[in-house]
């Protein structure tokens, strides 16, 4: 399955030269990565090449270097980002049962994306809410004491906050279409 949008290259490295520029002096690579993973979602190649040239290093230690911390991505994730923790607590709680839970309703592995581009999941070393185990975080948002039994009405309440946005634009769209209508209807008169 192939999972890979393709972006604009031209917007992003846009972005990573802004971001770059915030680092006028420093020299600390990884949290360059850090900030343009936290701006654009993912650390596509162009970045890591701008990088490696603000750097003035080889555009190999800098692949060496994302490719070995496992908090970078590669890929842009889903519009939903979803985080499964595995830290001890999670995994003593059967935080894998969870992950699995995910992975079945989705029909993804981890570190994969829907086809669709709403959903993607990525399996996590400890969050830090390990009172709360198991975890999942979703865009940002921490749940805890997951169930694999939530996953559908997590998913549910996705699917109809979609489905409202959605009929929110056709009407927004037939309003649009309607005044045009009544405006053009009132020029013919």
């Amino acid at each position: 399955m192939n999972n890979e949008r393709k972006p604009d290259s031209k917007d992003e490295l846009k972005i990573v030269k802004e971001t770059l520029k915030n680092w006028e002096g420093d020299k600390n690579m990884i949290a360059m990565l850090l900030s343009i993973q936290d701006h654009l979602g993912y650390l596509p190649e162009e970045s890591m090449i701008e990088v490696a040239r603000y750097l003035n290093i080889s555009e190999t230690t800098i692949y060496g270097v994302a490719t070995f911390y496992n908090q970078f991505r590669f890929t842009p994730p889903g519009k939903n980002h979803i985080q499964v923790c595995m830290g001890t607590a999670c995994h003593v709680k059967r935080g894998n049962i969870v992950l699995e839970s995910w992975e079945r309703r989705l029909e993804i592995k981890e570190g994969e994306v829907t086809e669709d581009r709403e959903f993607s999941l990525e399996r996590v070393n400890c969050v830090g809410c390990c009172v709360l185990a198991p975890v999942t975080v979703i865009n940002k948002e921490v749940r805890g004491q997951m169930d694999p039994t939530k996953v559908d009405g997590i998913l549910l309440k996705y699917q109809l906050g979609k489905e409202a946005e959605t009929k929110r634009k056709e009407e927004s769209g037939l309003r649009v279409e309607e005044s045009c209508e009544e405006s053009n209807d009132g020029k013919n008169s």
